[in-house]
């Protein structure tokens, strides 16, 4: 690491993936997190050609590739899911999380994070691309939060507008924050000769520790020594990066004896340069590019290798979450032994067409064997469809996933990762434990979906399978809600945005075999009475035998937000008989829940009973109702209807340079902003009450507003009346056929 060696092969995997760790110690949980487009899947391929586990070519043994997607990645020609390549280098398992970009997907980035003990933040050199980004940045402050180690690797560095250097500055400035010596490069690119263009190529590296070049233009790592016109350039930048190693050395004497002239000794910089990496103190930067035609080695994938499997932590060295028993009752803290008790988490589920449901599964405590019965725990997750269960499940087979492929293993310790087939319970966030000692994990976080989707089966075969379907999507991804709209009857998936959409209902179609159409989403509105109102409710029909005979005198007048509906009984006389006084109440009640404008449920008003005809053969319980609902139509009819719609209170987190956008923004959809508040260094918290019907696309929205680096929250807050115009507009759109319910 740090360039402190020139043996490096890369000969040290096992064709087709990393077999099974015995040890903690033995793994390393990596996650690649960046933008879409920065070459986070590319650089995965280059570590699996460099380590052998694909040859050359970028195949495995049976002509599969490590980077083989399923048909909707394929088709957009973007990662959409958390996928996992296990690597092995020098006896050491490298389980790699490959991230989708995408910020529709940032569920899977987070459910990687949760996987993982540190992140390889890898960032497009290429001066057209987009850099670092907003949303990068909040992801690195996320993991600075927690303390998860950290380093940055630069890519495209084949382009020729790539500027390492460059990169890495900007790296030190945007992430290093108060510390930008925190975050410094390793190894410069050294440059090859220009081509026609003037393009000069990287061919190699030269590590600023042990000023050492490491070329890579025969596409094997070939170890030299610099030339004059490189030592200058190295040496500025070995100085920097040498105070930074000793201003996080736990060596207190280190700076001193520095400042004072001493040399320090390589072995002594790269020991205290691993120790503050693991730490997430220091926050080294890399340079990585894929081999080229024929070549085993991409340029970086050596020293990329070294960074992971000595700087970055064991399992041993992270704390696992935190557990309770599944009534919460509290329990120990748990330690990475394999000889502790159970305890597992499911990261993802996916399902195959022919194995069946696959879950992603990394153990934190115990060991994990095939034909195991494990308790499966799954609660918290009721509001986005997912209910609380406690089940025990035998576990199927464990496989090491490659590509495509699933090869068995015989078991996964703690600290390792593994695919665990046919749990046909389990969901994803789920806890696996003994089912003797059943254990809960408290859930990681996840990005609340706030674009709502209303869904119809495209045809009667279709609604046949559309629950099923649903029940399965929902079970794979935590980040997406369904909800069953009781007021509107819609179908509802909420999302975190148009493609995350586009890819359920793909999913849907391909894997599930339910084609559904997109729809206009409706919110629950409510309809009220504008002014009092009195009616007759008169149900007399007689056709030979007993008859219907009911008639009941109403008077309605309207009450405050929030009221509900109100019935009053004032009969004088017996006019309405006492046992049939319910069966009004009911059939008003009725009426009001089905709407008397627009078919939306109408609340705050008194509806007083005042009196009414009965006769002694043909009254009944049914004509009385009928009566009822009758009497509230025609009071509806007599007066104006006024409609509600639901008020949201919205909270937007963004950076203090969008706050006036952000403001302006929701002023224009008809808000109140209520005021701001800091929320963290150079972030703002905007709060304001905005109608739910303004916000439906805010989430796609928000992300165009801030570029990416804004969050906002809802709840629903009350119903409130509707403008006058826009509430016309709606009857109009009802009398013309257009506005259905």
């Amino acid at each position: 690491m740090g360039g402190a060696s020139d043996r490096r092969d890369g000969q040290s995997g096992a064709a087709g993936g990393a077999s099974a760790a015995d040890r903690p110690d033995k793994v390393r949980n990596v996650v690649l997190v960046g933008h879409n487009g920065a070459g986070k899947t590319t650089l995965v391929e280059a570590l699996a050609q460099a380590t052998g586990a694909v040859n050359r070519a970028g195949r495995v043994e049976d002509g599969a590739s490590v980077s083989d997607h399923d048909e909707i990645e394929q088709r957009q020609q973007r990662s959409v899911q958390l996928s996992l390549v296990p690597v092995e280098w020098e006896g050491i398992k490298v389980n790699v999380l490959d991230t989708p970009g995408y910020a529709d997907f940032v569920g899977e980035l987070r459910a990687g994070l949760r996987a993982a003990d540190a992140a390889l933040f890898v960032v497009s050199a290429a001066q057209d691309g987009e850099g670092i980004g907003g949303a990068t940045r909040l992801v690195w402050d996320e993991c600075a939060a927690v303390g998860m180690p950290r380093a940055v690797v630069v890519t495209h560095l084949e382009s020729a507008l790539a500027g390492f250097e460059e990169t890495a500055a900007q790296c030190a400035a945007e992430l290093g924050g108060d510390d930008p010596d925190a975050v410094l490069p390793l190894y410069l690119p050294v440059h090859g000769p220009a081509g026609p263009d003037g393009h000069a190529p990287v061919t190699g590296l030269a590590g600023l520790l042990s000023q050492q070049v490491f070329d890579y233009s025969s596409g094997e790592r070939v170890g030299a020594e610099p030339g004059p016109d490189l030592l200058p350039r190295l040496q500025e930048a070995r100085n920097r990066l040498i105070e930074g190693i000793i201003a996080e050395s736990e060596d207190e004497t280190l700076m001193d004896r520095y400042l004072g002239g001493e040399e320090i000794d390589v072995k002594t910089l790269i020991t205290d340069l691993e120790r503050a990496v693991a730490r997430g103190t220091f926050h080294p930067v890399l340079a990585a590019a894929p081999a080229a035609d024929g070549a085993r080695q991409g340029l970086g994938t050596v020293e990329l290798l070294e960074l992971v499997t000595r700087g970055f932590p064991t399992p041993l060295e992270r704390t696992p979450p935190p557990v309770t028993a599944p009534d919460g009752s509290p329990q120990p803290p748990l330690e990475c032994d394999p000889e502790g008790p159970l305890a597992a988490e499911v990261v993802k589920t996916s399902s195959d067409p022919y194995v069946g449901r696959i879950s992603l599964v990394r153990v934190f405590s115990g060991t994990l064997r095939p034909d195991d019965t494990v308790h499966v725990s799954g609660h918290g997750m009721e509001d986005r469809g997912h209910e609380d269960h406690d089940v025990d499940e035998r576990v199927g087979a464990l496989s090491s996933p490659f590509g495509k492929q699933q090869r068995p293993v015989p078991s996964a310790v703690a600290g390792d990762l593994v695919c665990v087939a046919k749990l046909t319970r389990a969901e994803t966030g789920d806890t696996l434990s003994s089912k003797d000692r059943p254990l809960l994990m408290e859930p990681w976080q996840m990005p609340d979906p706030l674009l709502p989707v209303a869904i119809e089966a495209h045809s009667k075969a279709d609604e046949d399978k559309l629950s099923h379907g649903l029940s399965r999507l929902v079970a794979e991804d935590p980040t997406m809600r369904l909800e069953q709209n009781p007021d509107t009857r819609q179908v509802v998936l909420w999302c975190l945005g148009e493609t995350h959409a586009d890819v359920a209902l793909e999913r849907l179609r391909t894997r599930y075999g339910v084609q559904v159409d997109a729809v206009p989403h409706r919110v629950s509105l409510r309809e009220t009475f504008g002014a009092a109102a009195t009616a007759r409710g008169r149900h007399v029909k007689q056709s030979g035998g007993h008859g219907q005979f009911a008639i009941c005198d109403i008077e309605v007048e309207p009450l405050p937000v929030g009221s509900g509906v109100e019935f009053v009984d004032k009969v004088i006389g017996g006019a309405v008989p006492r046992q049939f006084i319910q069966s009004v109440e009911k059939g008003v009640r009725a009426q009001a829940a089905r709407g008397v404008a627009l078919g939306y449920p109408v609340v705050d008003i008194r509806v007083t009973l005042s009196d009414g005809k009965a006769h002694s053969v043909d009254s009944s319980d049914a004509a009385f109702q009928t009566a009822g609902a009758l009497a509230l139509r025609e009071a509806a009819a007599a007066c104006r209807i006024h409609l509600l719609e639901p008020v949201s209170e919205v909270g937007v987190m963004v950076p203090d340079a969008y706050v006036g956008p952000v403001m302006s923004d929701l002023s224009s959809r008809r808000g109140r902003v209520l005021g701001t508040e800091p929320a963290g260094p150079g972030r703002s918290l905007v709060r304001a009450e905005v109608p739910e019907i303004e916000i439906g696309r805010y989430a796609v929205d928000l992300r165009s507003l801030s570029h990416g680096t804004g969050r906002f929250s809802r709840h629903y807050a009350r119903h409130e009346p509707m403008p006058a115009g826009l509430a016309t507009k709606l009857r109009q759109q009802a009398e013309e056929g257009e506005h259905t319910r």
